[in-house]
């Protein structure tokens, strides 16, 4: 295979995904978009159509896998993207998604099919964030699912695109407000965002990493700002200010505003690829071969040759799928820090000392409904092994059994745990309950802290039922049977 690099532009905001797209098709010469419409599932196919800069180079049809849209997508991605491979004419595809597909599967298909992922891109619009994480209409309602039995709901569905992506292309519309950029940040305060133009792609801007940052999937940032491929090499320039255009600034950029810094711990599910660095891609000038001669017209650019513009910087970042998946698991998620501004506000509440099942159950609807997102792990007390998965958007919640807690488990089987699982269990691990923890986080606007954190400590076991012990604990009524289908 050549060494053509893949990159998935995912997201429910479809034009602030068009416009990622466009503008990574203009920065990336040579680049193609493969895009798969599951909108035409009800008539038995789904089009595939891949395009370039100039406009649509080739469509065609697959048709639906077990009546599934997505699993047509599965089996003819792959066999597409290898047909560039092999063209070796393509540095870049661009695997934009449909609406409501979700990058992590799609990730995991690519990389198995043994092709080149490196980087996986959600499009937002910041001011679309609060209503979408607040529609508990089921997909199918809004002519979004990708199967018939697909019962995903929008909040459900974006809330996962959004965290799944280490990298964010923001595209702000007129009604973008200071409270819509924090509910972004705390919502995914990990994640790379490039701030690009409205509206296919035209004049976009890129929103750097701050001086010193390590970014998701533990690729660091080091180099401060990313740079305009344009302009000087100079402080003024790009290094000291918050945004770096595209094109050479006619002014000179506002000085940049503080940033929060994010420092993994050992434990972090984020990590690098093997072997993967950040591209060397120059700053400015035509492509040249290395001793200095024009590169051909006739020849593609690779990464090298790249102009560094913060978007196809992140395109050819590197991206980790197992490392991905490390980081969504409830055991080993790296959920956001508490944080107040601007009106949003996200409480962290980590507790020692299980819930009882019933008085849970009876403020699942206040819990759920408290906060624009909610999730993290639980513990129940008629269930003192096993570790509980918290997913709450959109006024619905998942709760589902996600394995053992550590601490249950023999001393022989750790050895089949992985190490970054044993990390994270250490990091809450107690003398006496391991790391059996209570350990939710909630992130909303008008977020009702003190309200929620009354409401929850009300469901924990009192001191006389802890005093009980285990087997008394066992013997609770089991009401989260049906959620946790045993």
């Amino acid at each position: 295979m050549s060494d053509l690099s893949v990159v998935i532009v995912g997201g429910l905001h479809a034009d602030a995904r068009r416009a990622t797209v466009a503008r990574l098709l203009a920065d990336v010469p040579g680049s193609v978009v493969l895009h798969h419409d599951l909108s035409t599932a009800p008539a038995g196919t789904v089009v595939r159509t891949v395009s370039d800069a100039t406009g649509v180079l080739a469509t065609g049809e697959t048709p639906l896998v077990n009546d599934c849209a997505c699993c047509a997508l599965r089996e003819d991605l792959v066999p597409e993207l290898a047909r560039l491979a092999r063209g070796g004419t393509t540095p870049l595809a661009i695997v934009e998604l449909w609406d409501s597909v979700e990058p992590k599967a799609m990730a995991e298909v690519i990389a198995s099919g043994g092709l080149r992922l490196t980087g996986v891109i959600t499009a937002v619009d910041p001011a679309l964030l609060l209503p979408y994480l607040g529609n508990g209409d089921d997909l199918a309602e809004r002519g979004l699912a990708a199967a018939a039995t697909d019962q995903r709901t929008v909040a459900d569905t974006f809330a996962r695109q959004l965290e799944y992506a280490p990298v964010l292309a923001v595209a702000e519309s007129p009604e973008t407000d200071d409270e819509d950029r924090e509910l972004l940040t705390q919502l995914h305060p990990t994640a790379r965002r490039v701030l690009i133009g409205h509206g296919g792609g035209q004049g976009g801007e890129g929103r750097p990493a701050p001086r010193g940052v390590v970014g998701p999937m533990g690729v660091a940032m080091s180099s401060g700002f990313l740079e305009s491929p344009e302009s000087p090499e100079s402080p003024e320039s790009s290094e000291f200010s918050e945004f770096s255009k595209f094109s050479v600034p006619s002014e000179p950029s506002e000085p940049s505003t503080p940033f929060e810094l994010f420092e993994p711990s050992e434990s972090s599910a984020f990590r690098a690829p093997s072997g993967s660095a950040e591209p060397s891609v120059p700053s400015r000038g035509p492509a040249s071969d290395p001793d200095g001669t024009p590169m051909p017209a006739s020849r593609n650019p690779g990464p090298a040759d790249i102009p560094r513009t913060p978007l196809a910087a992140a395109a050819f970042a590197g991206f980790d799928v197992e490392a991905a998946a490390t980081a969504q698991h409830p055991a080993m998620a790296l959920l956001p820090a508490e944080a107040d501004a601007h009106g949003v506000s996200t409480l962290v509440w980590h507790r020692r000392r299980p819930f009882h099942p019933e008085r849970l159950y009876a403020a699942l609807e206040d819990l759920t409904c408290a906060a624009a997102r909610s999730r993290g792990r639980f513990w129940l007390a008629d269930k003192p092994d096993t570790l509980v998965h918290w997913d709450a958007a959109g006024g619905a919640l998942c709760v589902e059994a996600a394995g053992p807690w550590l601490a249950s488990l023999p001393d022989a089987a750790w050895e089949l745990v992985p190490p970054v699982r044993r990390a994270a269990a250490a990091l809450d691990w107690h003398p006496e309950h391991g790391d059996c923890c209570q350990h939710l986080v909630f992130t909303s606007p008008g977020l009702d802290c003190d309200g929620l954190e009354r409401l929850l400590e009300s469901c924990l076991l009192t001191d006389a039922e802890y005093a009980a012990g285990r087997d008394a604990w066992k013997r609770l009524p089991p009401v989260f049977d049906t959620f946790l289908e045993v």
